[in-house]
């Protein structure tokens, strides 16, 4: 069996390329075992998150393999599209599997989100028995080498989170984050991190909304903040200084015609929207609007990356104990 990655993320594809391939979290596994009915493709791990989309298969022969998944594709993507995919095979795979699990191949340098995002999309996989012994040992073996790699350098020491990039970019409109008032439409676990990193640095109050209530009471009692019933939150925009919004809805879920409904009642206040959903949750005309600040994950990166010139040196190390591990 031979491996074979085929895929795209915020280096290779804007997020509007992105958002198309986008796979939703809860449908990893029944998408690899719909990979696994193609010819020649013997096993399949599908990985979705807000900054790539990629599909590890084993394959009987990785040319011919990689043809029938890009033809897969190509039938419900365009050719302009298919042009953002990278394709890598055998140790080349393996390599890219292993600096992604180590945070090297993230927006925002040492990250452990995706540790655990690639561990989702391989119990889906297994679950749905899209896996075998070669992705079952290699996925395993990324685990491994993940935990060795944050235990023994110092890959994460002075992080940027996208919480924290957030924060950053708040804290340059706002002047400071003391007084601000923050919405999370969407209760997962980006959102949450982000929240909790506004709260940390002086915004006093929350509103959280989400489309399952329940979600939404157990994180705005998490963090002290309100809870609000989804079909309601557009009331909260007239306080809103920052709304983060991250729901995995297939449409926007805010649009410029909400904004401008409350631009008088807000007596056109600076309002800051960060967009880490993937398809996004905010009309791109948003933007236009006068006083509206909008960054979606993209715009994050300019921040994010400012932290891996720092790090080089801890890269370097990390490389050298992947090559390590791969090495017969």
């Amino acid at each position: 069996m031979e491996l074979v990655c085929l895929g795209l993320n915020h280096e290779t594809a804007p997020v509007e390329v992105r958002e198309h391939f986008a796979v939703n979290a809860e449908k990893l596994g029944e998408k690899a075992r719909e990979i696994i009915e193609l010819s020649t493709i013997a096993e399949s791990v599908v990985l979705s998150t807000c900054n790539r989309m990629e599909i590890y298969v084993a394959t009987e022969d990785a040319e011919y393999g990689a043809k029938i998944l890009n033809d897969h594709l190509a039938s419900s993507h365009d050719a302009v599209e298919m042009e953002h995919l990278y394709q890598k095979s055998g140790d080349e795979a393996v390599n890219h599997l292993f600096r992604l699990v180590c945070g090297l191949d993230s927006m925002v340098l040492g990250e452990t989100e995706i540790f655990g995002q690639v561990k989702q999309a391989y119990q889906q996989a297994l679950e749905s028995g899209a896996t075998k012994g070669v992705l079952n040992k290699l996925f395993q073996k990324s685990f491994t080498v993940g935990k060795r790699v944050r235990t023994h350098t110092r890959i994460q020491m002075g992080q940027t989170s996208v919480g924290s990039v957030a924060v950053d970019l708040a804290a340059k409109i706002f002047g400071n984050l003391k007084g601000c008032h923050v919405m999370v439409i969407g209760a997962g676990e980006m959102s949450r991190q982000v929240a909790k990193s506004m709260l940390s640095r002086g915004a006093t109050d929350l509103t959280v909304t989400n489309r399952t209530n329940q979600r939404a009471v157990d994180l705005a009692e998490e963090l002290g903040g309100e809870a609000v019933p989804f079909d309601c939150w557009e009331n909260t925009l007239v306080n809103a200084d920052v709304v983060v919004s991250s729901t995995g809805a297939s449409e926007p879920v805010l649009k410029a015609s909400q904004i401008e409904a409350v631009r008088r009642k807000r007596k056109y206040r600076p309002l800051f929207l960060i967009d880490i959903a993937v398809p996004r949750d905010i009309e791109p005309a948003v933007g236009e609007i006068e006083e509206v600040y909008l960054y979606d994950i993209d715009k994050l990166q300019q921040l994010a990356s400012e932290a891996r010139e720092s790090r080089a040196q801890q890269v370097r190390l990390c490389e050298q104990m992947i090559q390590e591990e791969i090495k017969p």
